[in-house]
């Protein structure tokens, strides 16, 4: 497992190759190694080492949740008792609905994004939330429409 990174010591190629990584994650080392005018073995290379130092966590595919049958997404807050924010976090990190989940300073201690096949599997979901043992308060907001993801997902293919 990757270490964790610090800011990392990043010149401008590493740069260029994150930004690239970022926009499409199957983009190849030589399609790389093209763009920056560099040999595909040099960018290999580069990306093993940000892999190596935590600055590449992994990679994954964006996917429309409506497309696997999710027609409700939440982002979520949950307040919760002194001293159980870190116990409750992992436990609700645990769960197959919890896509993502963090640790924030906002307005709520944990922030969540739900995912649920429909109005009433979310409203279990939160009725599960709230009767947790040191849970005080759970604040779901149901998504309308993303604007925004990064990366590919809403861009248009090439030659479109």
């Amino acid at each position: 497992m990757p270490r964790r990174a610090r800011k990392a010591e990043l010149d401008e190629k590493d740069r260029l190759i994150l930004k690239l990584l970022m926009e499409d994650g199957r983009r190849s080392f030589k399609d790389m190694a093209r763009a920056l005018g560099m040999s595909d073995v040099a960018v290999r290379k580069r990306v093993l080492k940000l892999e190596k130092m935590g600055v590449i966590l992994g990679y994954t595919a964006l996917v429309d949740p409506k497309a696997l049958g999710y027609s409700v997404v939440s982002l979520t807050g949950v307040d919760v008792e002194p001293g159980e924010l870190l116990s409750i976090a992992r436990k609700l990190a645990s769960r197959d609905y919890v896509r993502s989940a963090w640790l924030t300073t906002g307005d709520h201690e944990l922030m969540l994004e739900i995912w649920a096949r429909d109005e009433e599997e979310m409203e279990a979901i939160i009725r599960e939330i709230k009767d947790m043992p040191g849970v005080v308060k759970v604040c779901p907001a149901v998504v309308i429409e993303r604007l925004k993801t990064v990366g590919r997902a809403g861009r248009p293919t090439q030659g479109a």
